[in-house]
């Protein structure tokens, strides 16, 4: 069996010291040589990511990987998962990756609930381009392109993702790793779009790691209940980035609906069939 240390790949990590990165990269070899154990067939992984700091991830996991333009992780994970479902696809990427030029293709992606799921690097500041504000900076925001503080108020992920239809959304913290590992391997068991908002601080623009230790918390089974979408949408609203809040992480939301894929292939396995067998399924659904 592979071993966490033997995912790792001879590519130079490049991250900032202190990167919330690495408590991500650390989590996904830790889920993936633990569902390996489980059975899971490592050539049968994807990982794919966008632009940005979080994108390197692919280049430091010893498993298939796809890099993907500013925004567009989701078509090709959408994609990839279409042709083979056999394919365990795992989509990473940023907060201005995500939510700012692909928001459209992730709120499809979840309204289809097509079975990936996608882990959002949230920072909360463009930290590859060394500073701008994102779509989840708090108002106020002071960076390279807003010395004054931003005017705008931050969106919310979480109540997005639940409006949009996703069947598993969950958030977590990179500071907490053996948390973050439990809802990976639960997003990747989901059958349906499994989405993560993890808080990711950027070490070198945006350091959070104090103001995340002092308020997050776990949500538990006795004290939320994951079916109920109404109550998730409750938590999603217990904290928008202000100060002084208690800030929830852990699943929100979990249910089971047939999937995109399902619905579209009904068994068949496209990259096993003949061209012409591959357009018979498209035009009869699209």
């Amino acid at each position: 069996m592979t071993t966490v240390k033997e995912l790792g790949t001879y590519a130079q990590n490049t991250w900032c010291p202190g990167c919330g990165n690495f408590g991500i990269l650390n989590s996904i070899k830790k889920v993936l040589a633990d569902l390996q154990d489980q059975g899971l067939d490592l050539n049968k992984v994807v990982l794919a990511s966008g632009i940005g700091c979080h994108a390197k991830i692919v280049d430091y996991v010893k498993v298939n990987s796809f890099y993907s333009i500013h925004g567009r992780v989701p078509p090709p994970i959408s994609g990839i998962k279409l042709a083979n479902p056999d394919l365990v696809v795992i989509g990473h990427a940023g907060d201005g990756d995500a939510y700012g030029e692909g928001i459209e293709h992730l709120i499809f992606s979840a309204k289809r609930n097509i079975n990936v799921t996608f882990i959002v690097h949230n920072n909360r500041v463009y930290g590859l381009t060394t500073g701008q504000f994102t779509p989840t900076s708090p108002a106020g925001f002071i960076g390279r392109s807003t010395p004054r503080g931003s005017p705008e108020e931050p969106l919310n992920p979480i109540e997005l993702i639940l409006s949009a239809g996703a069947t598993f959304v969950a958030r977590g913290f990179s500071g907490k790793p053996k948390h973050l590992q439990l809802l990976i391997k639960a997003a990747i068991k989901h059958q349906g779009f499994a989405f993560i908002d993890v808080l990711q601080p950027c070490f070198t623009f945006y350091n959070t790691y104090d103001f995340y230790n002092k308020r997050v918390y776990e949500l538990t089974d006795k004290a939320h209940d994951s079916s109920d979408r109404e109550a998730a949408f409750t938590k999603a609203g217990e904290w928008i980035y202000g100060d002084g809040e208690r800030i929830p992480i852990g699943i929100f939301y979990q249910v089971k609906r047939p999937t995109y894929d399902e619905k579209l292939l009904k068994g068949r396995i496209p990259v096993k069939l003949k061209p012409g067998n591959i357009r018979s399924i498209l035009e009869k659904h699209i």
